[in-house]
């Protein structure tokens, strides 16, 4: 037993702790060179100072080849000094930043010269007169925008009256009914084709449509809004179609299991927790429209003063005013300028408004995500 017992012990041998050479302990911090802050501004400020003074000495000054010259010298001197202090993978990254930095500058340049042109020569005319006269009668200055300011609320009025229903159903009938059968794939196609048509197609549609019943010649607001509905549907389907399918499936399917039908829970579930994303997107579709000109210039026409009947006579609007008093200036050319600078100045103010609203209305509206 004694024997038996002795050969099943275990026989314990002692572990040497095994080091391997080479190794690094985790402890001890790992230190780099690094360029410093000041460094860096010093090259970005040495760059701009170095462009500049090249551009004036052979060429003509302008902020577009000031910004490319220095984005390259800034581009080229920033990876030297890094691969020189920090090395190859670093100065890589810094190579690559520099260039996304450059281009995301000169995306941005057009859009601030189009804000600073616009209210810089805008802001002149921006007085009360401006806002409650119309152009009736007017010649040299003067007069205002009244008409064209309501008569670009109707129109924008009547295309969300007509879009905004046919674009959430045919959403819903994507995303809800059609399972991807031919006429879902048939309506998602058009739907696609309509979204890049230009807006002169949509203009020229209008225009023949109300010939064939009206006769030629006829210009009301409703034949302009037709055309901007032609151009809003599209939007407004994508943008449903996306926020409803964005609804957790196990929502639809909790309401089925409870005995909803299939109508109610669309309209009790689903599209009060997508209704957030659908309002912004109906908001987008609005801004988008709203400053067309090329189709409201063939279907509602200009005029000098205000009309409030939009199924019958011309009516102007803001894109219109602006385009006329470009292209059409009396002898005195000064007050049309101003008018038009004026006019595109309130055209962006109201579209800028609207992406505010969308935004603070996904913002505040939103489904809340936690508990």
């Amino acid at each position: 037993m004694s024997a038996l017992k002795s050969r099943t012990e275990p026989i314990e041998e002692p572990v040497e702790e095994q080091k391997f050479e080479g190794s690094i302990e985790l402890s001890e911090p790992m230190h780099r060179k690094t360029l410093s802050p000041a460094v860096r501004w010093g090259i970005v400020i040495g760059s701009a100072l170095v462009a500049l003074g090249v551009l004036l000495a052979f060429f003509s000054f302008n902020i577009v080849g000031f910004i490319a010259l220095a984005a390259v010298i800034y581009s080229v001197t920033i990876y030297v000094a890094s691969r020189v202090v920090e090395g190859a993978r670093y100065a890589t990254d810094r190579l690559v930043t520099a260039v996304v930095t450059s281009f995301f500058l000169l995306a941005l340049l057009p859009l601030v010269s189009v804000i600073l042109t616009v209210v810089t020569k805008g802001v002149a005319r921006l007085d009360p007169e401006f806002f409650t006269a119309s152009m009736r009668g007017v010649v040299g200055e003067g007069g205002g925008i009244y008409h064209a300011l309501i008569g670009t609320l109707l129109v924008t009025l009547l295309a969300s009256i007509i879009s905004i229903p046919v674009g959430l159903l045919a959403a819903i009938y994507l995303v809800e009914y059609g399972n991807k059968n031919r006429l879902a794939r048939g309506l998602t196609f058009f739907v696609d084709v309509m979204t890049g048509i230009p807006s002169i197609v949509a203009g020229l549609f209008a225009a023949a449509l109300f010939t064939l019943f009206l006769g030629p010649g006829f210009k009301a607001a409703i034949v302009g809004a037709v055309a901007l509905t032609v151009l809003m549907i599209p939007v407004v389907v994508r943008s449903t179609e996306e926020m409803l399918r964005l609804v957790p499936h196990e929502l639809r399917e909790a309401s089925y299991a409870l005995g909803v039908p299939k109508w109610l829970t669309i309209v009790k579930v689903v599209l009060p927790t997508s209704i957030a994303g659908i309002v912004t997107g109906i908001t987008l579709a609005i801004a988008r429209v709203i400053g067309e000109t090329a189709p409201l210039l063939i279907t509602v026409g200009a005029t000098t003063g205000m009309n409030f009947n939009p199924f019958d006579g011309r009516m102007m609007t803001l894109p219109v005013f602006a385009y006329n008093s470009y292209a059409s200036p009396g002898v005195d050319k000064v007050p049309y300028m101003e008018r038009m600078w004026s006019a595109a100045l309130v055209l962006i103010i109201i579209v800028m408004v609207l992406n505010v609203i969308a935004r603070l209305i996904s913002k505040y509206f939103a489904p809340k995500s936690g508990r």
